[in-house]
């Protein structure tokens, strides 16, 4: 198949209208994500508040971005009619460019590392979806490339996140964020804590604090030994994970072209066993379980509030709930599973609870 993109002719003009019109028509009809607020006895005049992007229709943040890569690639020109769509992807993205694959009538290819939670991958297949399952993670990539050589169009999440959305506004996950607060007590948050998947949701989240002129800053919580851990602290982009993690969606093993290192005000590491005890904490707390991402981003918040108590500061922290958690019911959240993979959350559970009830540091040495 030629990789050359065919000419814009008047019927191909005519489909990228109505894909384009489609893509606007779905952004019409999807409401915001909730912004939800709990307070905790440990942490007095700390208010903390998290954005529901697992309400999405694709269950998950990565809804937005899919549809922005969409709408990127069309008004590239590089996505034309009955062309198929491919992107590499651990899971949580990759749903979502095959709910919109499936609205735009086009193929997907999902190119997935084999160790992929099953539930996703079964996502994405009920969705029209193919799943080219590659068992070494590191080679995605270059999978995802060679689908792209024989003619499909690379929506390529990793290299294009930071770019595909308009972060100076246009209902950014940013702004959606301070309009939701601004009626509230505190409407400039102290730190919004977010994730480094590809990079694109802190690049939103950063440049658009600073565009508004605001002081909130933004803090990565990232599993522990990250890629992005080591290339933020030392600006190296060659800098490579330390370690690898079992939370999905984040904790990259290699600094990807999206992250913006200067847009970063603090990194944060979380223990995969502390992530998954916060997450079971979540869903105590908020009656839904979400997944590893959403408990590493929920520790960050906590250490961030830990710092602020103890310098007697107030006001708000904002986080995100990145997806839902029923998708890791056969890893995370198995009990056997964890056992299998060395992955003790008792000690993390008791610590939560003390924090949370008394403000006390995350120490699970009791």
């Amino acid at each position: 198949m030629s990789t050359l993109t065919p000419p814009v002719t008047a019927g191909s003009r005519a489909w990228l209208h109505a894909a384009v019109a489609r893509l606007e028509q779905e952004a019409t009809r999807s409401a915001d994500t909730h912004l939800l607020r709990l307070d905790f006895p440990g942490f007095p005049g700390i208010a903390f508040y998290f954005k529901d992007e697992s309400s999405h229709p694709t269950g998950s943040l990565k809804h937005r971005l899919a549809r922005s890569l969409y709408l990127y690639a069309l008004c590239n020109g590089r996505l034309c009619a009955g062309q198929t769509v491919v992107d590499a992807s651990s899971g949580s993205t990759a749903i979502s460019e095959a709910w919109f694959a499936r609205l735009l009538g086009l193929p997907f290819i999902a190119v997935m590392p084999a160790c992929t939670a099953p539930q996703k991958i079964h996502a994405v297949q009920e969705l029209g979806g193919q799943c080219d399952l590659v068992d070494d993670p590191t080679q995605v990539h270059a999978r995802a490339a060679q689908h792209a050589l024989e003619g499909a169009c690379h929506l390529d999440q990793f290299g294009l996140a930071e770019r595909a959305t308009d972060w100076r506004g246009n209902n950014n996950i940013a702004e959606s964020i301070l309009g939701q607060l601004r009626r509230e007590s505190q409407p400039v948050p102290s730190w919004i804590v977010c994730g480094a998947g590809t990079g694109g949701t802190s690049a939103t989240i950063g440049r658009y604090l600073r565009y508004r002129r605001l002081d909130t800053r933004l803090c990565i919580a990232e599993p522990t030994g990250s890629g992005f851990v080591h290339g933020w602290r030392t600006r190296d982009r060659t800098a490579i994970a330390s370690q690898p993690t079992l939370i999905e969606g984040i904790g990259r093993p290699r600094v990807e072209p999206g992250f913006l290192f200067d847009v970063v005000d603090d990194v944060i590491e979380v223990d995969d066993a502390a992530a998954v005890a916060a997450a079971l904490q979540l869903d105590d707390l908020l009656g839904t379980r979400y997944g590893g991402s959403s408990g590493v981003n929920f520790i960050g918040c906590l250490k961030l509030a830990i710092a602020m108590r103890a310098k007697g500061e107030s006001g708000s922290i904002v986080s995100l709930l990145c997806d839902r958690g029923k998708r890791y019911r056969e890893t995370l959240f198995d009990p056997d599973w964890r056992v299998a993979h060395r992955l003790d959350i008792a000690p993390w559970q008791s610590a939560l609870q003390a924090t949370l009830a008394e403000g006390k540091p995350l120490d699970t040495h009791g």
